[in-house]
């Protein structure tokens, strides 16, 4: 169980206790991290520390890949088809700007040229990476943009 009497990004859980916690193997979580799957936050020693958001993202992802039957490649494209750009309320000249909005092959937080708006901010904050941790899945919060 997740503790809840921290902000929920705060990077507190080690590689180790995140792969306990979330019940996914260290090697796993590399390799969704080296795939842009999730953002740790990273130490200046390198190290990288998980939030309870990040591990509500591995359950996620694992709950793809064991029940959807999903690959990494087919998670990886439907975090990019998140319309970040509705979720942050972006104006059609900041659309214009952002690789995120006119690339399908990536989710924005691994846009290589960010939005006026999101050029500043830290990607395990935005709204569009939290998305796990307010709704079930993708599809629901899909449903939630129309209407």
């Amino acid at each position: 169980m997740v503790n809840n009497t921290i902000d929920s990004t705060t990077p507190v859980y080690t590689l180790s206790i995140a792969a306990k916690l979330s019940g996914i193997p260290v090697h796993s979580i590399r390799q969704y991290v080296d795939k842009g799957l999730i953002i740790p936050f990273k130490k200046e020693s390198g190290r990288n520390l998980f939030s309870q958001v990040d591990i509500l993202r591995l359950e996620y992802i694992n709950k793809l890949l064991d029940e959807g039957g999903l690959n990494i490649a087919g998670i990886r494209a439907i975090f990019a088809m998140i319309p970040c750009w509705a979720v942050r309320n972006c104006s059609d000249g900041e659309r214009k700007e952002c690789r995120a909005y006119s690339n399908d092959e990536f989710p924005c937080w691994d846009a290589s040229e960010k939005g006026i708006k999101c050029k500043n901010i830290d990607c395990r904050e935005c709204d569009v990476y939290r998305i796990v941790e307010n709704y079930p899945g993708v599809k629901s919060f899909l449903k939630t943009l129309i209407k």
